[in-house]
């Protein structure tokens, strides 16, 4: 046979390189870039730009946090688990061992917590009146009858509740109990299907201000595509479209913590959780989620700078000489107190912060009808997680939902923050415990998300 002439022989060897090429999986590096290619820059509505953020976060925020909610005060939050949903039949998924929550034992509790709760400190909590309605109160006149001192109350609670984004648990109900935080973990349950997607689905479709005719993108209960979403949505108003950006990031948290602590292995002698790469691509990979996975991730530092921004303005508060962080053991008591304010003076300085000014601006009456509607929303979107069918899922649900919601309260309080008392209780303005260790343990959850990209770009990034 006659050699072929070497133009020939060039363009066929040309020919299978490229086909062999074709054949390679794609380069190492591509997995990351599809989950975060637009995960970077500033973001919208915003001052700030992601990278600041990441190396704010993990290398002075995350540390000191983790070792502020590992102490006593933060770890313990009493909770109501077993409230009806006031929305429709739960499923209960108590039968999945990993749903499931075990509370303390009242003798695990610290006392200082244990006796009272909510109070802030020492003097508190060994006073004869006993009562959170009482210190709000002050001194009530003894000559007033019960029948009125009970309305003063329920005038109080009142006052309470229309300055309160979440609709709280009553701690002094007998279903009430304290949960230790670190030993029921946040991660991945197995809760998942029609029954999880029914609450997002509400969340989503009746309380981000969102008509039926517009589509929200990969939607698993309803049909259609989501193509004149996000027109709709940059055509919002500066507030309507942040309340959707806050629930997506606080969606996007969420699936980063299951994804980041997943049950790789279950054996009879040992549970091995761990980082699930294709879990957090099914979520977040922009060819998996037709472009939404680096939305989702975008709107994650949104929430960062929301909770963060009500940190550095609550400072005050926390500053003053009488409030403790009361446990009852005193020498531990000021070390945690110590590192708290440490923390918010770090996040004080930040530089770039959100401006809460740019929200319910202009039109005073119209501004103030935008702003209930706002709470009611939210407000809305924390009764949603008494339905939530996995008991843990629930828990971390109503811990984040109000932790986001006292940031709120928080933001949109500057008046009564900067007027509060030099000592003892405010009347305009308080924090119950409850409130205080959802807060951090909410920003907590954001923080390790935020750390938690880190750790899976490393890992896509080792993908061939």
């Amino acid at each position: 046979m006659p050699r072929p002439p070497l133009r020939r022989l060039l363009l066929l060897l040309l020919l299978l390189s490229v086909s062999a090429a074709r054949d390679q999986p794609p380069a190492a590096g591509s997995a990351e870039r599809r989950c975060f290619c637009q995960v970077t820059g500033y973001l919208d509505d915003c001052t700030c730009d992601v990278e600041t953020l990441d190396a704010f976060n993990n290398y002075k925020v995350f540390p000191r946090l983790q070792s502020l909610l590992e102490s006593d005060y933060f770890r313990y939050y009493k909770v109501n688990l077993k409230k009806t949903c006031p929305f429709w039949n739960v499923i209960s998924h108590c039968g999945i061992r990993d749903c499931a929550v075990e509370p303390c034992q009242s003798n695990k509790i610290p006392d200082g917590i244990r006796s009272a709760g909510y109070k802030y400190s020492e003097e508190a909590n060994t006073s004869a009146k006993d009562c959170e309605e009482e210190e709000s109160l002050g001194a009530v006149d003894e000559s007033l009858s019960e029948k009125t001192v009970e309305a003063v109350r329920q005038w109080t609670r009142h006052d309470d509740a229309a300055n309160s984004f979440c609709e709280a648990d009553d701690i002094q109900s007998p279903e009430a109990e304290y949960v230790d935080l670190l030993l029921n973990p946040e991660r991945y349950t197995g809760y998942k299907g029609p029954d999880a997607w029914r609450i997002w689905n509400s969340i989503y479709e009746e309380n981000c201000f969102k008509p039926q005719s517009i589509k929200r993108p990969l939607n698993p209960l309803t049909s259609g595509r989501g193509n004149m979403f996000y027109s709709w949505l940059e055509g919002l108003c500066v507030e309507k479209r942040a309340f959707y950006k806050l629930i997506s990031g606080l969606h996007a948290s969420i699936n980063i913590h299951l994804s980041a602590r997943y049950l790789l292995q279950d054996t009879w002698s040992k549970k091995q959780w761990g980082h699930n790469v294709t879990e957090f691509q099914e979520r977040f990979d922009e060819v998996l989620t037709q472009g939404e996975g680096p939305r989702r991730l975008k709107n994650l530092y949104f929430i960062y700078l929301i909770e963060l921004r009500a940190l550095s303005k609550i400072l005050p508060f926390f500053e003053r000489l009488d409030f403790q962080l009361f446990t009852g053991d005193k020498d531990r008591d000021r070390e945690v107190k110590s590192l708290l304010l440490e923390i918010l003076h770090l996040i004080k300085a930040f530089p770039l912060h959100f401006d809460e000014n740019s929200l319910f601006a202009g039109n005073q009456r119209e501004a103030a009808k935008l702003k209930e509607e706002f709470r009611l929303h939210f407000r809305n979107i924390s009764r949603i997680m008494d339905c939530v069918g996995c008991i843990k899922c629930r828990l971390w649900g109503k811990l984040q939902t109000q932790g986001l919601g006292t940031a709120l309260k928080i933001l949109f309080s500057e008046s009564q923050i900067e007027n509060l008392p030099e000592r003892g209780p405010s009347p305009t303005f308080r924090l119950t415990r409850q409130e205080i260790v959802a807060l951090f343990n909410a920003f907590g959850r954001i923080s390790t998300s935020v750390k938690e990209l880190e750790n899976f770009r490393g890992l896509l990034q080792t993908l061939q």
